[in-house]
């Protein structure tokens, strides 16, 4: 049919950069069966290509719902056309989007046509019905549009085309309003003839003997799409049999996410928690993952004015703080409050104001709590069985340039870290001479002490550089120039 596909690939001879309509017309004319995922908005569409699927059906009945109105064109074309514009931008895979009745006469359709292939929409799927349409599975006898009339829509819509490659669907109804086999494909032959790329036969029987006396009857003249809502428990193994060339799945992504909507709903509704909804549902950061946050954080470090001088700083806050004992049960210790914030809070802020925004955290135990917004987290999950060196390790390739390295659990006041970076050096440390005055820790904490080129002095006067010499194994060997750090 026109195609260089081969079997075990829909899309193999298909050039890498072939335009979403020829990806689709690729995906229909192609000797293997295709599928179609039912989709309604950019995240939906996401999440269709995610799954594998190769191409997305944009349903008119959920994308309505979704707006929350009626599957009777109450949402206009042009409302229609928006959410197809976001879900073009979301994804890279071809829409076939479901037209209706065309929204009015030719005129209508051209101008539709016209617009999607404005959007990189790859096709359209239009209906024998009247405008404005009913849905096909209510009621029945629905009326059906004048033959001659469609086959001009079908015209005016492939004549108005900008993309050589758009698909244009011809919905055949006459099955569904009780017309019979002979008037389907009498009108299949016809809109074929008029130019339509595809027929979609439309049926709401529970079983698939329609269809599959449809495809007998057919002369293969051009591929035929089918929407199995009604006849699902059909094997898809019988569709490839009779030559079917595309399977849609049409609405079941709407009709998924209203039951697990109602569910958590109610159940946070009922039980006035999230406790016992949380494990199951989308983490935000999966949300972040799927409208792709982190593409705009390149974006930004490659755009936004950055100081290529300004400080980074990394924060070790892996281990628990064991010595807290039942403070630190769910959280490590840089979560502790402290007069109602956490301590790491309580640093980072002291970081911001001292102009290092950019802040990278390395956790460990417990490290979902530790979820302050607008930081960098690392995660050490070897933390029980490392320390503060590996935890650093872990932050490699955050050391470039000026930065700052600080506990997780530590506090001071800012005049210290300014002085720290206004000191010039390749590794400067903030020692604290005063250690031995306080007695903030417990019998079987240690200090890490260093020895210093000479002993704290308080004088304004004293300007000479305070070097480091060495690290004092424990307090018996320190002295007036050993130092806390």
């Amino acid at each position: 049919m026109g195609t260089n596909l081969t079997p075990g690939s829909r899309q193999a001879g298909t050039p890498e950069n072939a335009s979403k309509a020829a990806r689709l017309r690729a995906l229909l004319e192609g000797p293997e069966l295709g599928f179609l995922m039912e989709a309604h908005d950019g995240l939906s569409s996401k999440i269709a290509e995610e799954a594998g699927f190769e191409a997305v059906w944009a349903s008119g009945l959920s994308m309505s719902a979704a707006l929350g109105v009626r599957d009777s064109n109450e949402a206009s074309w042009t409302q229609v056309l928006e959410v197809l514009e976001f879900m073009a931008d979301a994804t890279s895979i071809p829409i076939l989007m479901d037209g209706d009745t065309g929204y009015g006469n030719f005129n209508n359709v051209r101008r539709l046509v016209a617009k999607l292939c404005q959007r990189g929409i790859a096709g359209a799927c239009i209906e024998d019905k009247l405008f404005p349409k009913t849905n096909s599975f209510i009621g029945d006898g629905q009326p059906l549009a004048d033959m001659d009339e469609f086959c001009g829509k079908i015209k005016a819509g492939k004549d108005s085309q900008t993309d050589p490659d758009f698909v244009l669907v011809a919905r055949v109804e006459a099955l569904i309003s009780g017309w019979g086999l002979d008037e389907a494909l009498k009108r299949a032959h016809a809109y074929r003839d008029a130019g339509a790329d595809a027929v979609l036969i439309h049926s709401k029987q529970s079983s698939a003997n329609e269809i599959i006396s449809f495809m007998q009857e057919w002369d293969d003249s051009c591929p035929v799409v089918i929407v199995p809502t009604t006849y699902y428990g059909t094997p898809t193994g019988q569709f490839r049999a009779v030559g079917v060339g595309a399977v849609i799945w049409a609405n079941h992504s709407i009709r998924a996410s209203i039951s697990a909507m109602r569910a958590a709903a109610k159940r946070i509704h009922d039980e006035e928690s999230v406790i016992g909804l949380e494990d199951g549902i989308a983490t935000v950061k999966d949300i972040f993952k799927l409208v792709g946050n982190d593409e705009l954080k390149d974006a930004e470090d490659r755009y936004l004015p950055t100081d290529g001088d300004a400080p980074r700083g990394i924060v070790l806050a892996a281990t628990r703080g064991s010595a807290l004992g039942p403070l630190t049960e769910d959280r490590p210790k840089c979560m502790v409050e402290v007069q109602g914030q956490p301590l790491l809070r309580r640093l980072t802020r002291s970081l911001h104001q001292s102009g290092i925004r950019d802040v990278a955290v390395v956790r460990g135990y417990a490290k979902e709590a530790v979820d302050l917004p607008n930081l960098t987290y690392i995660d050490n999950d070897a933390y029980e069985a490392t320390g503060e060196a590996a935890s650093l390790a872990c932050a490699l390739g955050r050391l470039s340039g000026d930065t700052v390295i600080a506990y997780g659990d530590i506090l001071f006041r800012r005049y210290i870290l300014e002085a720290l970076l206004e000191t010039e050096g390749h590794i400067v440390l903030a020692v604290d001479a005063l250690w031995r005055e306080r007695n903030d820790r417990s019998e079987n904490s240690g200090r890490d002490l260093v020895q210093c080129s000479r002993a704290f002095s308080p004088s304004f006067i004293e300007d000479k550089p305070v070097l480091f010499e060495a690290v004092v194994a424990d307090e018996t060997a320190a002295n007036e120039q050993t130092g806390e750090w």
